[in-house]
């Protein structure tokens, strides 16, 4: 069953990627943070699990543009992605947020991409987690 939900978001993902790719937010850094501190919005890195090992922003979940890529199950997503807030995305250049975020803009999300990439959020001042 839960092979079958996977399999069904993945051909879901696939099949209604928007026409329109998304573009990067106009909301700033400072902006975002704030909307992530006060659990208006949660904040993603899509990068991938060695980038994350060596440094991620405290808040920040983990949803790797290569599992969102393969199918992720809809319970995941859902654990992950509250629908009743902004999804800002967030890699290590601004690239392959844009992709995710088409992914999962797919899959119901109010999905911002980040320009900033990891380091540039930093510099921001974004916390790091570790």
């Amino acid at each position: 069953m839960s092979r079958m939900l996977c399999l069904t978001v993945t051909w879901a993902l696939v099949v209604t990627v928007p026409a329109f790719p998304a573009d990067h937010t106009k909301d700033k850094p400072a902006d975002v943070k704030k909307a992530v501190e006060t659990d208006k919005a949660v904040l993603i890195d899509v990068r991938e699990e060695v980038e994350w090992n060596d440094g991620h922003l405290k808040g920040a979940k983990h949803l790797p543009l290569s599992d969102l890529k393969k199918g992720v199950p809809a319970e995941k997503l859902k654990e992950l992605l509250p629908k009743d807030k902004v999804v800002y995305v967030h890699c290590g250049s601004g690239v392959r947020c844009l992709k995710a975020a088409d992914l999962l803009k797919a899959a119901g999300y109010e999905t911002q991409p980040l320009k900033p990439g990891y380091e540039e959020l930093v510099k921001a001042g974004f916390e790091k987690a570790k």
